[in-house]
């Protein structure tokens, strides 16, 4: 019998069984991973167990990013399990994306024996050293007696405060000594580490006052909102409905606010909506919410917001003032400043006159107006953007978890598919991973197995982690793939064209796979489509197949992502559908400016 069903004997184990009992006192019951020698001790121990599942994925990239789907999913934290070397640097880069979009998750590395470190051993790197940029806090455990306390202080650090991702080393020889397992509850919190989480009473006051004298303010939310929980999600939603304020989000932020909600004004940003980042650019008090003022939103800094009064609400200290300066800022989990918002307001001895925004919601119908995701639609080419409105509505009322991969159809998928609810739509927002939406699909659908689950892809980005379509299959998880396959890298084409001289520098794929085929190949359904008139049964039929589907949507080529905020431009000067000739935007370009691609 192993550690992990009997602590009898004074809670003596191995720290292979100290991983394991940790991981399911942390209320563990999914790890997404990949076997090596320096793990195989945990390995062992996972083939002795039933409390936790093991998903072996195909690359540890993988296994980072389906742990990253799994956490934003769910609001648990995403736990991924690697080797040393090689296994714990392919764990970099879903570890930075992780940290760029607060993303909790717990990854546990092997590592050589301690006797060795340092001597260039077979499959040794600096796990430490590397990872150090790209985590919340990591840790090399040299002593089998402290490894319980490591891993419980590793789940308290990436899911409090600003969530994120964290490593744990564990040498080879750690794994199989013999020490004292310590469950959570005798753990002593690390106590430098102490998140604020109630925000400052007399700023959150303040807030209050410039929001009820307010004549054009907007609410900007970000995934921090998400990140909080439901409730915070709720407040948000109450705080709307109180002030009668308009909203807008960032990429990440989709779904705290409902996409059908009247004060809703869509995504702003870069290829955010023309209303969006108008009232952006002309209000006169902005409330940000759990989000960081990134350069896809702000575009040009000095140009940004420039007549506002600015509030900034976040639980990380350095995201206040740290791109943009701020008139109060409130430290604090948005869910707990929230509540004390709606509060507060609901306190207020005067209610604000309630046509006290009649001329700015007008300002805002007339933007409108301008219809800014308009496209031209065709009876004889798919275009990318009527793929996703058709998606979502045989899609929206069913139990529905999106991914993405990165690149135009991740902005046409957040531009045209509503969401509703948060938790709802996982994508890279900071980092831009291509290859992220397959396996976080693969780690969605394993949380939640009885949900459809779609990753809305890129013929260029599902390459990159095609390779999970194996793991899909081995785990039963019935993950939907859906291409826009126009045969470009989509964006950087773009980019190209309007910054380059339409010189198509490699982004164009000569040679690419036939996507039914390889579909079949991995055990999947492979299905096509090409006709607009057939779209709705494909979609259909690939909602009702109970197995793994590539869908491959053949899109048109050339189309062209908008409207946009050229790269250092201001948000009133954004350009539109029926704006955006080459001529437009070369003319609307700095000739000092740079693709921020």
């Amino acid at each position: 019998m192993t550690g992990t069903d009997n602590q009898a004997s004074g809670n003596r184990m191995t720290g292979a069984e100290i991983v394991l009992q940790a991981l399911k006192d942390n209320g563990v019951e999914h790890i997404f991973g990949y076997p090596g020698g320096a793990v195989l001790p945990i390995y062992d121990e996972i083939f002795q167990q039933d409390d936790i599942k093991h998903i072996l994925v195909r690359h540890e990239q993988g296994a980072g990013h389906a742990a990253e789907g799994y956490a934003r999913s769910t609001g648990k934290v995403g736990v991924m399990l690697v080797t040393s070397g090689p296994g714990a640097t392919n764990a970099v880069t879903p570890l930075q994306d992780a940290l760029m979009d607060s993303i909790p998750l717990v990854c546990l590395t092997g590592q050589v024996p301690t006797s060795l470190i340092g001597s260039d051993a077979f499959q040794e790197c600096d796990t430490v050293g590397i990872t150090r940029p790209c985590t919340k806090h990591n840790w090399l455990v040299k002593d089998v007696n402290q490894l319980a306390a490591v891993i419980h202080e590793a789940f308290r650090i990436a899911q409090t405060g600003r969530p994120g991702p964290v490593v744990v080393d564990i040498p080879k020889d750690v794994q199989f000594a013999t020490g004292t397992y310590t469950p959570p509850e005798a753990h002593d919190a690390q106590k430098s580490y102490q998140p604020k989480v109630q925000g400052d009473l007399n700023k959150i006051t303040q807030a209050i006052e410039l929001m009820k004298n307010a004549r054009q303010p907007v609410i900007y939310s970000g995934g921090g909102v998400v990140n909080s929980g439901p409730e915070a999600s709720r407040l948000l939603r109450e705080l709307v409905e109180l002030t009668g304020f308009p909203i807008t989000s960032t990429l990440m932020g989709l779904g705290a606010y409902p996409a059908s909600g009247k004060n809703w004004l869509g995504m702003l940003g870069m290829h955010g909506s023309y209303e969006a980042n108008m009232a952006m650019h002309d209000c006169d008090v902005m409330v940000c919410i759990g989000a960081r003022f990134d350069d896809r939103i702000t575009g040009r800094l000095n140009a940004f917001s420039p007549n506002s009064k600015k509030i900034h609400i976040d639980i990380d200290p350095s995201s206040i003032n740290k791109n943009v300066h701020v008139d109060i800022g409130i430290l604090g989990d948005v869910g707990n400043v929230l509540e004390d918002m709606v509060r507060l307001w609901r306190a207020l001895p005067q209610k604000p006159a309630a046509d006290r925004l009649g001329d700015w919601w007008g300002n805002i119908a007339r933007w409108r107006a301008r219809n800014s995701f308009a496209y031209k639609p065709s009876d004889d080419v798919i275009m990318p953007q009527y793929a996703i409105q058709r998606l979502y509505e045989l899609t929206k009322h069913r139990d529905t978890y999106i991914t993405t991969e990165v690149g135009q159809h991740q902005m046409w998928a957040a531009q045209f598919y509503g969401f509703e609810q948060p938790n709802r739509w996982m994508t890279s927002g900071g980092l831009g991973t291509m290859g992220y939406g397959l396996p976080a699909a693969l780690g969605v659908q394993i949380a939640h197995p009885e949900s459809l689950v779609i990753d809305i892809a890129g013929d260029a980005s599902i390459q990159m982690c095609i390779q999970e379509m194996s793991a899909a299959i081995q785990h039963d998880a019935p993950i939907k793939i859906f291409i826009l396959n126009n045969q470009y890298m989509g964006m950087v084409r773009q980019w190209q064209q309007l910054l380059h001289g339409n010189r198509l520098s490699n982004s164009y794929t000569e040679a690419m796979p036939d996507f039914v085929k390889l579909a079949e190949a991995y055990g999947a359904v492979g299905l096509r489509c090409e006709k607009p008139g057939e779209l709705d049964a494909a979609i259909q039929e690939m909602i009702d197949v109970k197995k793994p589907v590539i869908f491959d949507c053949r899109v048109a080529n050339l189309a062209n992502c908008f409207p946009m905020i050229p790269s250092g431009k201001a948000h009133n000067e954004m350009l539109l559908p029926d704006e955006a000739t080459d001529e437009a935007v070369a003319n609307a370009i700095d000739a000092k400016g740079r693709a921020l691609v």
